[in-house]
């Protein structure tokens, strides 16, 4: 636990000690001292080592700017103590953020360029610096925004089982099966209030939770809702599972106009995924894929670190999501938040392999064709890594790019979704989140929807 001289520091600064080996057990001190035209930060680790920093640093009077840069001299005064300290670097350096792509902006912006700033000065590894590189270039056009575009996202929060690994507020459709037609219908009057606040509409994305796995009645009846708002945009469903993607559901998505779904193996691997609670084969996977192919752009899913599996468990998978040639291939590493039955059951997984099964992903990827176009971190991420996109041909989701980039608005309807308004000119966000909890969001509808017509006026 880091304690600071800085409380407006401590969230970060305990951020980027959570990424180290062992970091739940170090305690740091982090004393902060301003003179003149210089800044000094010293952490001391464990009451013992003590490692002193000091920056030229000149006062301004932009109170938010200043925390800015004083928090970013603290963290890296903090990662460069505890490298030394473990003899550890991480990949991301001391950047801690959840996207590093908008650091990369925010200094092209500020220095003309990112690079020097993110090795040289934020001891960024240089594959990771690369890899930003790679996404700016892709995201080309998305930049400059010309104007602010709507994105429309609808939660359907169940699945058909809960994945060993999973902190989403999905729930198992057994459990939940007494509110699914409340909650359909709570929805679908939100989903028919927020048509107001559509302008500029560029996606819809329609996640949860496995959407698939409502019978098709339910499912159509928020599928015709969507449809009144629908210009004929990008248009993309989490049909996620395979043991729920059905002939029937797929010919219904395509009724509505639906381009684009996700297909989430995580794995190729059998035993892996009777470990991790999938109710499917490696071959329904496949089986699946060959069913949509052609009818929608596909995305699929793998992830890096699952338990139990090793760098040739991970490359098989690859080699075999490859050889299928989905559009996109989205490359996770694991991470094990609170609330997943992992965290739950207190399960340390090694992350031994975890650097070299992503360098291979990356590798492997590239040489089939596929380019990364977005990329972000989590808490609790295994070997201190990311979650990075790819894609081939034509098929950035825009989504993606809007929701992860925050340059778009975010119109999110359904239990555990977050709306978002954003202003570019002030580089403001402001965030208005639904309750995650099923009851508590049916019983509240009326007043989510009164929130949301005063939020996005």
């Amino acid at each position: 636990m880091v304690i600071s001289d800085l409380k407006f520091c401590e969230h970060e600064l305990n951020e980027i000690l959570l990424f180290f080996e062992g970091g739940d057990y170090i305690k740091i001190r982090h004393l902060f001292a301003e003179k003149e035209n210089k800044i000094v930060n010293t952490i001391v680790i464990d009451g013992k080592k003590s490692y002193a920093y000091g920056n030229l640093f000149k006062k301004i009077d932009d109170e938010i700017e200043y925390k800015r840069l004083i928090k970013r001299y603290a963290k890296l005064s903090l990662y460069k103590a505890l490298s030394t300290y473990t003899g550890q670097s991480l990949p991301w350096g001391a950047l801690s953020g959840v996207r590093p792509t908008k650091m990369a902006y925010q200094s092209i912006l500020e220095r003309g360029e990112f690079v020097e700033f993110f090795t040289d000065t934020m001891k960024v590894d240089p594959k990771k610096t690369l890899l930003i590189q790679k996404i700016i270039e892709n995201q080309r056009n998305f930049y400059p925004v010309d104007k602010i575009y709507t994105d429309l996202y609808i939660s359907i929060p169940f699945c058909p089982t809960r994945c060993r690994y999973c902190s989403f507020i999905s729930h198992d459709l057994k459990s939940a099966k007494n509110l699914v037609d409340e909650y359909i219908d709570a929805l679908i009057k939100e989903i028919n209030d927020a048509k107001k606040h559509v302008k500029n509409l560029r996606s819809i994305y329609v996640g949860g939770g496995t959407p698939v796995s409502l019978s098709d009645d339910r499912l159509e009846r928020i599928l015709k809702a969507i449809d009144q708002i629908n210009t004929g945009v990008e248009y993309t469903v989490e049909a996620g599972r395979p043991d729920k993607i059905t002939e029937s559901n797929l010919k219904l998505l395509e009724k509505y106009k639906v381009n684009r779904i996700c297909i989430n193996p995580q794995t190729f691997n059998d035993k892996t995924l009777v470990k991790i609670g999938r109710n499917h084969t490696s071959q329904d996977i496949i089986d699946k894929f060959n069913l949509a192919k052609g009818r929608f752009i596909i995305n699929m899913d793998l992830i890096a670190g699952l338990d139990g599996e090793s760098y040739e468990d991970f490359k098989y998978s690859i080699d075999k999501a490859v050889s299928l040639s989905p559009d996109n291939i989205t490359v996770h590493t694991l991470s094990v938040k609170k609330g997943s039955y992992l965290a739950e059951e207190g399960k340390i997984l090694s992350v031994k392999e975890i650097n070299d099964m992503v360098d291979y992903a990356h590798k492997t990827l590239d040489e089939n064709g596929y380019s990364p176009y977005y990329v972000y971190r989590q808490k609790y991420m295994a070997g201190s890594l990311e979650n990075t996109g790819y894609f081939k041909g034509d098929t950035i989701c825009a989504y993606n790019v809007g929701v992860m980039e925050e340059i778009s608005r975010n119109l999110s309807c359904g239990a555990g979704a977050i709306s978002k308004e954003v202003d570019l000119t002030a580089e403001k966000i402001e965030r208005l989140p639904a309750p995650k909890d099923l009851r508590s969001y049916i019983d509240k509808i009326d007043t989510i929807i009164e929130e949301k017509n005063s939020f996005f006026r």
